[in-house]
């Protein structure tokens, strides 16, 4: 049993890391009137789970899903660290997480659109909102990164939006079998 809890799929994927070191100077790509963004000011540990895992699951993301319980309200605890959730029509629409525990930059270390949001419009204006608050804590930099596991328009949006890339690094993932992930064909090592 225990051989099972510990099997993993190796992926590997191209992660590229990106960063911003000057404001946009293109106008604000306005939310729809029936959208806004909320902090969770005191975001639950059940709360975040559900924001990461229906956001992430599509694209793999499993890295927050093997923190323990604990490890995760330490960070959400942190003041340097904020969730920011996308509501339409009373609902979660999509979430960012910034990190401003660099004296030099905002780390933007999640973004995105509940599965039933992508295609609706909103990732323009939304990835907007994340720019514009996180340029808000006065640091020189933003910085962020996405993979070959991520959305297809996850690069081209971020690249649109004023990011730079620096450098792309393939990475080879161990992802625990035990989380039931699908692991995209193209990501199979």
């Amino acid at each position: 049993m225990a051989a099972t809890m510990n099997a993993v799929q190796e992926v590997m994927v191209d992660v590229t890391f990106l960063r911003m070191e000057s404001r946009p100077t293109d106008p604000v790509r306005p939310l729809p009137p029936d959208v806004r963004v909320e902090q969770a000011r005191h975001c639950s540990v059940p709360f975040y789970r559900y924001l990461y895992d229906t956001v992430g699951e599509p694209w793999l993301w499993w890295m927050r899903r093997t923190a323990s319980d604990a490890d995760l309200a330490a960070l959400l605890s942190l003041p340097a660290v904020s969730i920011h959730v996308l509501m339409k029509d009373g609902e979660p629409a999509g979430f960012y997480e910034l990190d401003r525990r660099h004296p030099h930059s905002v780390n933007l270390a999640y973004f995105g659109l509940m599965p039933w949001a992508i295609g609706s419009g909103l990732g323009r204006a939304f990835l907007r909102h994340a720019i514009d608050t996180a340029w808000a804590a006065g640091r020189p930099a933003i910085t962020v990164n996405t993979c070959t596991a991520d959305h297809p328009r996850a690069l081209p949006a971020y690249v649109s939006a004023g990011f730079q890339r620096l450098r792309t690094v393939r990475e080879i993932w161990p992802v625990p079998t035990r989380l039931g992930l699908t692991i995209p064909p193209h990501l199979m090592r």
